[in-house]
């Protein structure tokens, strides 16, 4: 055994040992692999080997990785402080990236709260709408409506607006607070919203409105209940039964905010603005955990003037230095590239690559948007196969349920986004190995 080899053998031990990874058991039977460093689309292993980075690390790498603009905003920042709190506190890097953010959003959008992570981002949405309701003199709307194949986090108020079932949460369904699910929407992207593909969480809403503080989902494309584009024309309807009934609407932008689905934030293609919205993940371009939950002066003046005038939450590390230094460089950064054309390159490459796998055996649907690219199969994965193939083949891929994806780096080139599709194809193709009844969750 060479050297290499050993460090690598020896890091999957101490790991297994130790170390519980996300929707994993301790010492069970799925594969980690010692990543020791990264260079713009390309991880490499412990042992050497290169992999192509298909998944920009649960799409939040977006300019791939070691970046040196973002390098340096974190150097320039820890040269001035790591840390400070911010209760009475403030400093240049979270003002700057709140201004930021205002500019950037729709209109409406003006008060910003910085969070820890995605999940934690909900959370603050949730309890805004509900602290809203309450200084409104209106404490009997406590419930959410959303509709099916969401997913919102981990956390328990976001486990409780994601899907029963594809939400992988339903250990815990006896503990959440009971919301109100709709259908998913059944029209597809690009196609018009019919009555009768609103219907169902129209009815919701006119039976149910004088308890519904606010109506949450993702805008356009659902990520990983289940990986479905649906209809701006829907999203377009949503918000104006929202406003019929006068219901708050939060929308998660976690995975698709800053470009993802081809628009900056995935609801300019329903040219609509939420009362609250959710960004995350890309947000510091994978270098820090660092979310925002965005809300408009009328629903932060209702709560400040309420009882008991603040907003009931405050992480530790609210708002933290280094994570706003980077994440105003990280957008910065994409604002001054040609995102919009890197975006629809991938786009095409996706649809031009994954196109073969349409007519094979156990492909459900092949679907892209932005990118975004996904294979869905009629069977669900068997991990730890799968993800040995794609290794072997020289990408990282990680496939979920029955769904096979690709959300890649915006710097990815044509070359590297090839070899990715044709591994996708190639392993499918492969008489379905791989291909089994397998763990569900998000792996």
């Amino acid at each position: 055994m060479n050297t290499n080899n050993a460090f690598y053998e020896e890091l999957v031990r101490e790991d297994r040992a130790h170390l519980w990874h996300p929707y994993s058991a301790m010492g069970g039977d799925q594969s980690v692999y010692p990543v020791v460093s990264a260079r713009g689309v390309r991880l490499t292993l412990a042992d050497g080997r290169q992999l192509i980075d298909g998944m920009s690390s649960w799409w939040c790498a977006i300019h791939g990785y070691n970046h040196p603009v973002l390098n340096a905003a974190i150097e320039s920042q820890l040269g001035e402080m790591a840390h400070v709190m911010f209760g009475g506190l403030t400093h240049p890097a979270a003002v700057g990236l709140a201004s930021r953010l205002v500019a950037l959003t729709p209109e409406p959008l003006q008060s910003v709260f910085f969070c820890d992570s995605g999940s934690v981002s909900v959370e603050v949405a949730m309890k805004m709408a509900l602290q809203y309701w309450q200084a409104r003199g209106r404490p009997d709307r406590q419930q959410f409506l959303t509709v099916r194949g969401g997913y919102h986090g981990d956390t328990f108020g976001a486990m409780s607006v994601c899907d029963p079932v594809t939400g992988m949460h339903t250990l815990y369904s006896g503990l959440l607070s009971r919301q109100l699910f709709a259908a998913s929407p059944g029209c597809r992207f690009g196609d018009p919203c019919s009555d009768r593909d609103i219907e169902p969480l129209a009815r919701l809403l006119q039976e149910n409105s004088p308890r519904i503080a606010a109506l949450i989902m993702e805008p356009v494309v659902q990520g990983a209940g289940g990986m479905h584009f649906y209809s701006a024309d829907y999203l377009k309807r949503v918000r104006t039964l929202c406003d019929e009934h006068g219901v708050l609407l939060i929308l998660d932008e976690i995975a698709t905010g800053f470009g993802r689905s081809g628009k900056l934030f995935a609801c300019e293609h329903a040219a609509i603005a939420p009362d609250i919205m959710c960004v995350g993940k890309a947000l510091t371009g994978g270098y820090l955990s660092l979310a925002a939950t965005l809300t408009t002066a009328a629903v932060s003046d209702t709560i400040s003037r309420g009882e008991p005038g603040v907003l009931m939450h405050g992480p530790t590390f609210m708002a933290n230095p280094l994570a706003c230094a980077v994440a105003l460089a990280s957008v910065g950064l994409l604002l001054d590239s040609p995102w919009q054309a890197r975006v629809a390159a991938i786009e095409q490459g996706l649809r031009e690559g994954l196109e073969p796998c349409r007519t094979l055996s156990g492909v459900a649907d092949v679907r892209v948007l932005g990118a975004i690219g996904v294979v869905e199969l009629s069977a669900a994965v068997d991990m730890k196969a799968v993800t040995g193939q794609f290794i072997d083949a020289g990408v990282w891929v990680r496939p979920f349920g029955k769904l096979v994806y690709l959300m890649p780096p915006y710097i990815i080139d044509r070359q590297d986004l090839d070899t990715l599709t044709a591994a996708v194809t190639a392993i499918i193709t492969g008489t379905q190995r791989g291909f089994s009844r397998g763990s569900r969750g998000k792996q």
